[in-house]
């Protein structure tokens, strides 16, 4: 709870000092075609959301200075080291602009030393709660694809007030509950540094939302949407991944299915139609809301309870004792298949939403298209 509140309390203070020094420097989004905002909002909230998850980090490691929890996993200082980096990176971008290439350069590099750092992927759950030790190869290709990738999909979901905030909100509470269940419960000690780092980007996110909620006063930027998706994969690669358990495999990809379905959608998208797969479209989940009528809000809140379904299910996974000592028991059976069956339908009705209702359309334009009177007329 200090470490949570001390991270929401530097951003929520720092948040509106760093949207001053961003006006005074020019670092503003002008509105153009593909964004929905239409007015100038000034960026680089990333810079007060590192500086949370940063204070928050070195209190909890003054806190616990003799504590093996805070030694020898590398990820509180791969934190703060590459983290610097891609802040560093965003704001640079915020201001003059990187190419795609460049930043794909940094965040390889800030992947780089997340692993020199100690915080890396050694082995990797296998089915029946076995373990597939990775080479040293193997381990550093791993590695450097789940933060680049993570990253990626947490920048390509930041399109709306407040939206990417919220998504990484949810999906830090469920990984610090689920690291405070296996350090607290199972006395798995190696997962408290990732339990620590969850809340504190959950504190992070929480100090951040009030000053960027619709209508936002300031843009997190790449600088903050960068930073948030790598300290996401950081805390999976640390921890969620290299569980025991082929359950860790599911999880984070249940908590963040929404990124990772609108990446994927997005470059298939891109990749199909011969278009740079780095190169900003109208063609997210968010934009689609908005097309189909939603205002920014509603379009925030449905994709964050959209989120909040699935998480609900991934938990459902881990926690609801529907086949305990390999025996089925009905109750607990019933209430993880009415969770999953919650998450199952809010994603079909995100599906209808988006897509059906355009497939529908295309069948109603062939259909006046053939019809025979039209013709005849």
């Amino acid at each position: 709870m200090l470490t949570l509140l001390i991270a929401a309390t530097v951003t929520y203070v720092l948040t509106p000092l760093v949207r001053r020094a961003a006006i005074r420097f020019g670092v503003v989004k002008a509105a153009s075609d593909r964004d929905v905002h239409a007015a100038p909002i000034p960026r680089m909230g990333g810079i007060a959301m590192y500086a949370g998850v940063a204070a928050a980090l070195l209190v909890a490691s003054r806190l616990f200075p003799l504590s093996d929890t805070f030694h020898g996993t590398g990820l509180v200082e791969g934190l703060l080291g590459a983290g610097g980096l891609i802040v560093i990176i965003g704001v640079i971008d915020d201001r003059w602009g990187v190419g795609a290439i460049g930043k794909l350069v940094g965040q390889i590099a800030a992947a780089g030393i997340l692993f020199a750092s100690g915080a890396r992927l050694t082995y990797f759950p296998a089915p029946h709660d076995g373990l597939f030790s990775l080479t040293q190869n193997e381990s550093i290709v791993l590695t450097i694809l789940i933060v680049v990738a993570t990253i990626n999909a947490i920048n390509f979901i930041d399109g709306l007030d407040g939206l990417a905030a919220g998504i990484v909100f949810i999906a830090a509470i469920s990984f610090f509950i689920y690291y405070y269940w296996l350090t607290k419960i199972l006395g798995l000690s190696a997962e408290a540094v990732p339990a620590l780092a969850a809340i504190v980007l959950a504190g992070a996110c929480l100090g951040f939302l009030p000053h960027n909620f619709y209508p936002a006063r300031i843009f997190m930027g790449d600088s903050g949407a960068l930073v948030l998706g790598f300290v996401l994969a950081a805390i999976s690669v640390q921890g969620l991944l290299k569980t025991a358990a082929t359950v860790a495999l599911f999880f984070p990809l249940l908590v963040l299915a929404v990124p990772i379905v609108d990446t994927t959608f997005v470059v298939v998208r891109r990749l199909k139609h011969g278009e740079r797969v780095f190169e900003a479209d109208q063609a997210h989940l968010h934009h689609r809301f908005l097309r189909r009528g939603f205002s920014q809000r509603r379009a925030a809140l449905t994709i964050w309870a959209w989120c909040m379904s699935l998480a609900a299910a991934a938990f459902a996974t881990r926690f609801v004792p529907f086949r305990a000592h390999g025996v089925w028991h009905p109750w607990w059976t019933v209430l993880a298949v009415v969770i999953g069956l919650v998450a199952v339908l809010f994603s079909v009705y995100v599906v209808y939403v988006l897509e059906i209702v355009k497939l529908g359309n295309r069948i109603q334009r062939r259909r006046k298209r053939d019809d025979p009177l039209k013709k005849i007329a």
